[in-house]
């Protein structure tokens, strides 16, 4: 559930909470925060301090705090000359990234600008921001670290730069044609039109937005303008060793979002199945085991290391569509049946149309492969019939 306040703008306006939408303005800044009491009052005092009144401006804080941000927010909102709205959510969904997206679509500009609330990114840069997306006629502006001008300097610790630079090359070479024109895709900080957005398309997971923005829903044009990343104002900084797993699920994710290259990582992670599969046949013949049932039972290993490794990097975002029960079962039915259709399979190539023992044997393998990727994604993770055209009638 989100609890929205809004505390209207003007220094000269009596301050009383209303859940009435701000009128729409030049620029909507969108601060996602969790637990930033400390810094939200001289956020708001630099965003005051940096926009000018030629440029109209609201700001829409969402949060996802147990500290009292909200009502910090809602104290220092009383001096600011333009409207500040607090969207607090109850459940977290989609990390910092679900609170941008609960953001763009409360926003009532045509330009929006998302910053981080521990004023490490200098609201100096906000009129920069919209001005350089009007001249290039750009549907996104990006606040690059990497750029002439711009510095990680107020990144903590030689770690944390480690991670930073990591995170960048590994996405950029996700991602090549994507992230063309995006020097630091790791930036939390960038102007993007509303028009742009496809806020249907999104499914954050986690802290880097922009990457999802610029994968799912890639603007027409994008450029950039350095920054120099602050220092925070105080705290400390959110990321954590958990957050960076959500990152790697989260590019897992969005890189198997094409067919194809699900596919790729389908073959790979079978491929990885081989190592359980002769390691549990290894030991099995070794304890005095027939080799038969030996084959048969290591396979099972095989199957259940796939099966976890395709549940979390592959089909994550797919297994509500079934009970964990009904995928476990379908999957190894599917799995097992190749071991049974592989065999006639190559009697066929090789005694009806006269193949030798060994490309039969690699086309069978590659047809079989096919057919099991196709009947996993098909018979395990789709969305059943019945449901899909419920909700097909519903809309």
């Amino acid at each position: 559930m989100t609890h929205e306040y809004t505390v209207p703008g003007g220094l000269d306006d009596p301050a009383v909470e209303t859940t009435e939408v701000p009128e729409p303005g030049a620029v909507t800044i969108v601060v996602p925060t969790f637990n930033e009491s400390a810094n939200v009052r001289q956020l708001l005092h630099q965003i005051t301090e940096s926009v000018p009144a030629r440029l109209p401006c609201e700001v829409v804080f969402v949060d996802d705090s147990t500290d009292d941000t909200p009502q910090v927010i809602e104290e220092a909102a009383k001096d600011c000359p333009f409207p500040v709205t607090v969207l607090h959510r109850d459940e977290p969904v989609g990390g910092l990234g679900g609170a941008v997206v609960e953001g763009m679509k409360a926003a009532g500009s045509d330009w929006i600008v998302v910053m981080d609330g521990d004023c490490q990114h200098p609201p100096s840069l906000v009129p920069e921001l919209v001005a350089t997306g009007e001249r290039a006629n750009a549907g996104l502006v990006v606040a690059s670290r990497y750029l002439k001008g711009g510095s990680r300097a107020g990144l903590a610790g030689s770690y944390r730069v480690a991670v930073s630079r990591g995170a960048t090359w590994l996405t950029k070479a996700l991602f090549p044609r994507r992230l063309h024109g995006i020097s630091d895709p790791m930036s939390g900080f960038f102007a993007i039109r509303r028009s742009d957005i496809t806020a249907e398309a999104l499914k954050p997971l986690g802290y880097k937005i922009l990457l999802e923005l610029a994968v799912r829903s890639r603007p027409r044009a994008v450029t950039e303008v350095p920054f120099v990343f602050q220092e925070r104002f105080a705290g400390e900084s959110k990321s954590t060793a958990a957050e960076g797993r959500r990152f790697l699920r989260h590019l897992a994710g969005l890189r198997t979002a094409d067919p194809l290259a699900r596919m790729v990582v389908f073959g790979l992670i079978g491929l990885t199945g081989f190592v359980p599969n002769l390691a549990a046949l290894w030991a099995m013949t070794q304890a005095g085991l027939h080799y038969l049932p030996a084959e048969i039972i290591a396979n099972q290993f095989g199957v259940a290391w796939n099966f976890l490794l395709i549940e979390k990097l592959l089909f994550r975002e797919r297994r509500v569509h079934r009970h964990w029960a009904d995928r476990t079962i379908r999957f190894a039915l599917l799995a097992n049946a190749d071991l049974v259709l592989r065999i006639p399979l190559i009697a066929l190539l090789v005694g009806q149309f006269g193949l030798a023992v060994l490309p039969a044997t690699a086309l069978a393998l590659v047809i079989t492969f096919v057919l099991r990727f196709a009947g996993t994604e098909a018979l395990v993770y789709l969305p059943r019939r019945s449901r899909s055209r419920t909700a097909r009638s519903t809309a």
